[in-house]
């Protein structure tokens, strides 16, 4: 049986069929063409696939593709929307600071990252650090993350400082 679903995906609606069984994941990246979305372990354990979905970091490789249907869904791709064509500041200081080695945990971190900064803006570094807790790296020892993490804070808190 499948079943017809209407995905908001990076402010785009797209109408798809799927399997019952079909993760998000899997329709974010086979379906839909947007890799950057990676997955590593497939249980959840890494934070890998992580994508935000009504405002909250989600595990797109536990969601079920048609239990997403009308939410708003975020992939690494839409990240930099609301930046006008620029990169998200977390983008922008982990390439300026080294906070990616290899790569493919990073579209996660970004992610969980984003959603947990436009939660907490004024977060202290013990608070970065228990957030990131929930995505694995296997390239760093996280410190070169955590300094980019604080400097997208800062950025982030002084833009929603400026008035527009």
């Amino acid at each position: 049986m499948k079943l017809s679903v209407t995905l908001n995906v990076n402010g785009t609606n797209y109408f798809i069929v799927v399997e019952p069984h079909w993760t998000l994941a899997y329709v974010l990246r086979e379906v839909l063409g947007l890799t950057g979305t990676k997955v590593a372990c497939g249980t959840g354990d890494c934070g890998c696939c992580t994508v935000i979905a009504d405002g909250k970091a989600t595990l797109s490789c536990l969601t079920l593709a048609a239990s997403a249907e009308g939410l708003k869904i975020e992939t690494i791709e839409g990240a930099s929307t609301q930046f006008k064509e620029k990169l998200h500041p977390i983008q922008t200081t982990f390439a300026e600071i080294g906070g990616a080695q290899c790569g493919f945990c990073i579209p996660g971190m970004v992610m969980n990252m984003k959603a947990f900064l436009e939660e907490n803006p004024t977060c202290t570094e013990a608070d970065l650090r228990r957030a990131l807790g929930g995505n694995i790296c296997r390239c760093t020892g996280y410190a070169k993350q955590v300094e980019a993490l604080i400097s997208a804070r800062d950025l982030l808190f002084q833009e929603r400082r400026l008035p527009h």
